[in-house]
């Protein structure tokens, strides 16, 4: 039974919790812009105009989530504002046509925030909200039904540099838990007690890691799930190995061993029945790098030339060409849509948004009801934008 859908960093999480993969999302413009995108699928169109904003505010925005907050059917969109300095959170109401017409603050309280993820946490048929700040407590917002939010706990470390929130149901007990990453601290998983109170939590990956983004999938197929992690600063990006039991002491690497990395999604690119994992880099080019029997990820493509600073990837099939495409954020210039073709083994790029625009977060959701992924981005320093997907 399907309660709700969430659509979150390449990333969408449905309240029966079937994450074995996951993925989402995000986009922003100025005045009006149509984009045409032919690939081996379906001719499409990325279409945004100067209404397709989410507002006029130009703030400092981290992540983006989408989901159906008040009930009525169609997808809202929740904004994490602030970064290092304390702004208001967000919530845009969709009117059922894909504009956003009303929006609200979200709460009373100013944050450092870098992710609002949404989920049903209490079990209780509706969505929360969870927010990671940083260096200030990450805190829980709970739905009443109708989009109505009221403080709950803080999960976590106290004070931490938060980067990121993930959201699985890593233990597999039917709720959705939260997984923490603290950029040069101990990352978290925060196990949900299926009342929405997460007091057991249970560090992973190593004490000093610079990671900023975590996917979660069963990588070696065994039943459980792994965790995958982009890290910064040089660092290993990382596979850990479930046990079983959720200890991760099992790492294997992938990429370069000295990467810049921001982010990462997990799919089937290239269609052999294993996980591949698609990385976003600062500085460097972009790579995928393929799963098989024995966990190597020796065998790589690079997907994307050019050595942009890529802050977000997601994974979804937006041609409806049966396999998945990717969606980049960059934050000095153009993101990118990258067109699956050859199974993987061949990309084709098109640029999307504002060369002035930095993009810290980009994720996918039908927000117009009509059953195709449209695009978001999250801006810092500039509006927020979507992008409707449209058959040419």
């Amino acid at each position: 039974m399907i309660n709700s859908i969430v659509f979150k960093k390449g990333k969408v999480f449905v309240s029966s919790f079937n994450t074995s993969e996951i993925f989402m999302r995000r986009l922003f413009l100025l005045l009006t812009t149509s984009l045409s995108l032919v690939a081996f699928g379906q001719s499409i169109e990325l279409k945004s105009n100067s209404r397709n904003t989410l507002g006029l505010d130009e703030l400092l925005t981290a992540s983006i989530s989408a989901g159906d907050v008040d009930g009525d059917g169609d997808m809202d969109i929740v904004v994490a504002n602030g970064r290092h300095w304390p702004q208001y959170n967000q919530v845009f109401i969709n009117n059922g046509k894909g504009s956003f017409t009303v929006s609200k603050w979200l709460g009373k309280i100013a944050e450092t925030s870098y992710a609002t993820e949404l989920a049903d946490f209490d079990a209780d048929g509706d969505l929360d909200i969870a927010v990671g700040n940083d260096m200030a407590p990450n805190s829980l917002l709970f739905n009443d039904g109708d989009g109505n939010f009221t403080n709950g706990e803080s999960f976590g470390m106290t004070y931490s540099p938060t980067r990121n929130l993930t959201l699985a149901d890593i233990d597999q007990d039917g709720d959705m838990d939260i997984l923490v990453t603290n950029r040069g601290q101990s990352n978290e998983i925060c196990l949900n007690n299926g009342k929405g109170e997460f007091d057991e939590v249970l560090g992973f990956g190593s004490e000093d890691a610079s990671t900023i983004d975590v996917s979660v999938a069963d990588m070696d197929q065994d039943g459980d799930m792994d965790l995958i992690l982009a890290n910064r600063d040089r660092q290993t990006n990382k596979v850990y190995l479930n046990n079983g039991q959720l200890g991760f002491d099992v790492g294997i690497s992938f990429g370069t061993g000295n990467d810049e990395t921001r982010s990462v999604t997990v799919s089937d690119f290239n269609n052999d029945g294993f996980l591949d994992i698609a990385t976003a880099n600062i500085g460097e080019p972009n790579y995928i790098y393929f799963g098989e029997k024995n966990m190597t990820f020796k065998e790589s493509v690079r997907f994307d030339e050019t050595s942009s600073d890529s802050f977000s990837i997601d994974a979804v099939d937006l041609d409806f060409d049966g396999d998945k495409d990717l969606i980049v954020a960059n934050a000095d210039g153009e993101n990118a849509v990258f067109f699956n073709e050859r199974n993987g083994s061949k990309w084709t790029k098109r640029k999307i948004g504002s060369a002035e625009s930095v993009t810290y977060d980009i994720i996918y959701g039908d927000l117009n009801g009509d059953g195709r992924p449209d695009i978001i981005e999250a801006n810092s320093g500039k509006a927020n934008t979507y992008y409707i997907n449209r058959e040419k």
